[in-house]
């Protein structure tokens, strides 16, 4: 995760000199591992999270950069109000849970509705599979598939 997350970074690092702040936005399903990789990136630790009711978010320093990461909550009734947090997004992660097969056609239309948004034009992406050492993941080729990844 250290080294993909180090990429993003150096990427958003081309934007500007010295002291830089971005947001960067963490959305996907429930229970897809959004609230724990946050904390993985604030605390660099992994802690046991409940669900998440509306939103958490957390500043995130990573040598000159400053990063308000917010964590979206992912149940059917939050999905909606996900764009109301993209203004100003520098960087979204999106996050899969590539072992749960029961929402992955609900994922993937969340996905290409959160990419036709305006606000999010200019953002970074970073798709994260996570939960991949579960026996029933999906590998990337075929998560690449199911998303559709190489039309976008």
């Amino acid at each position: 995760m250290g080294s993909i997350l180090s990429q993003m970074w150096t990427k958003l690092s081309r934007f500007g000199r010295g002291d830089m702040q971005f947001k960067i936005i963490i959305v996907g399903m429930n229970n897809a591992g959004k609230t724990t990789i946050l904390y993985k990136l604030a605390l660099n630790e992994v802690i046991v999270t409940e669900p998440t009711i509306g939103s958490n978010v957390e500043e995130v320093q990573h040598r000159n950069l400053k990063l308000q990461v917010w964590d979206l909550g992912g149940q059917e009734n939050l999905r909606a109000s996900w764009d109301a947090y993209y203004q100003d997004t520098s960087a979204v992660i999106f996050v899969i849970d590539s072992a749960d097969d029961s929402q992955v056609q609900t994922s993937k239309a969340e996905f290409l509705t959160m990419l036709v948004h305006n606000e999010l034009k200019d953002a970074v992406l970073l798709i994260f599979a996570n939960k991949a050492d579960m026996p029933t993941a999906r590998d990337p080729g075929e998560l690449t598939e199911i998303y559709g990844f190489n039309e976008i």
